[in-house]
């Protein structure tokens, strides 16, 4: 008990430290970064700096492509809201997720590699649907809706683009290989399971944009942690299938 409190103590320590240091970029609101700060502090007491390096990266990579043509973006109507500075909703719809699994790796609550795969792949989902859904917006030549493939203006849900598919896939691919590399997840099977299941996640996340969000007034908050749950339980199917 006392290693857990330790743990959870050195987390919540270095959090408030760099929060407090590095608060005034524009990365997320006040209340994201105290919402930012606890998430942060759970990751490192239940994955140590491994599992919180990993969501640094994650938050590093979704923050600077968010800001790839913003003005572009924002002149179009189809920027993030608040100069791209993320909130709690965006928080928590992010990583509600991957810190369920990150909960249940602590207390050793079921098999330790489907966990961590379960818990990458939901990262890996959301930073390839940010990828695509950023760099889409601003380079993609035609988009067109994923269930019909009619042509539709950028920013419209459940539209997708070539170039912004290709974003997904880098997406995907970039936050599987940070984790692997930093030991989350211990193969290349898992490295491609991972990979793969972010990415069919934000095929997914397409189609449930285009066909529900709308008609059930689904916030993209509660897409997010749909699609981040989905690319889990892909990526766990996967691995039972495969190993």
């Amino acid at each position: 008990m006392n290693l857990i409190q330790n743990e959870f103590f050195i987390g919540f320590i270095i959090n408030f430290v760099l929060i407090t240091l590095f608060s005034w970029l524009p990365i997320m609101t006040k209340i994201g970064w105290i919402n930012a700060g606890f998430l942060g502090t759970i990751l490192w007491g239940c994955l140590s700096w491994q599992g919180w390096l990993s969501i640094v990266f994650y938050l590093i990579f979704g923050s600077l492509v968010t800001k790839i043509g913003y003005k572009y973006k924002s002149k179009k109507g189809i920027a993030e809201k608040r100069g791209g500075r993320r909130g709690a909703e965006n928080v928590w719809g992010s990583a509600a997720t991957g810190f369920f699994f990150a909960i249940l790796i602590k207390f050793n609550i079921g098999n330790l590699d489907i966990l961590k795969v379960a818990f990458a792949s939901s990262f890996s989902a959301k930073l390839g649907d940010t990828f695509g859904s950023e760099i889409g917006k601003r380079f993609g030549e035609s988009t067109f809706l994923i269930t019909t493939l009619k042509k539709v203006e950028k920013g419209t849900e459940g539209g997708i683009s070539f170039e912004g598919t290709l974003a997904s896939i880098f997406g995907s691919l970039i936050m599987a290989l940070v984790i692997f590399k930093l030991g989350l997840i211990s193969s290349y099977l898992q490295f491609f399971i991972v990979s793969i299941s972010g990415f069919l996640a934000t095929l997914v996340e397409s189609i449930i944009g285009a066909v529900f969000q709308e008609k059930y007034d689904l916030s993209n908050e509660l897409v997010n942690v749909i699609q981040t749950s989905i690319g889990s339980i892909i990526a766990v199917i996967f691995f039972l299938a495969l190993s």
